[in-house]
């Protein structure tokens, strides 16, 4: 149900601001992001490691994996990690519960997980049209 609602205000707020129905790709995506169980947690505190990101997160649903990504040289924190939950409904709920939030001092900013943006073929025209 709660699926629904969202997915209800989202194309009313789109149909509010372009005065039109949103474009089908646009419309997927955001289903696809709603039906993720993976969370993107920003802002995290330099000492935030995995357990305490999972303890954090542990209260909204069976957390299956909490990882705060670090530098691969130094291996410091990159200040983000990621949390997955077993459901969506848990998910869901934590990212309204926890965005805003305060978690080591700092207030994370929480929000659904995307694919991470594939790499863009080598162009050997310095930026000029591909097809000569």
């Amino acid at each position: 149900m709660a699926f629904f609602n969202k997915f209800g205000s989202l194309v009313r707020q789109s149909i509010s601001q372009n005065g039109q129905v949103p474009m089908a790709s646009s419309m997927l995506n955001s289903i696809r992001c709603m039906s993720s169980s993976k969370l993107f947690v920003g802002g995290l505190a330099w000492s935030t490691d995995d357990q305490s990101l999972k303890d954090a997160f542990s209260g909204f649903g069976e957390v299956t994996d909490a990882r705060v990504i670090t530098d691969r040289d130094t291996g410091r924190s990159r200040g983000f990690g990621f949390v997955s939950y077993e459901s969506t409904e848990s998910a869901s709920e934590a990212l309204s519960a926890m965005d805003g939030q305060e978690l080591g001092g700092r207030n994370i900013r929480v929000s659904y997980a995307t694919d991470k943006r594939q790499p863009q073929p080598y162009n050997n025209n310095y930026g000029g049209n591909p097809d000569y």
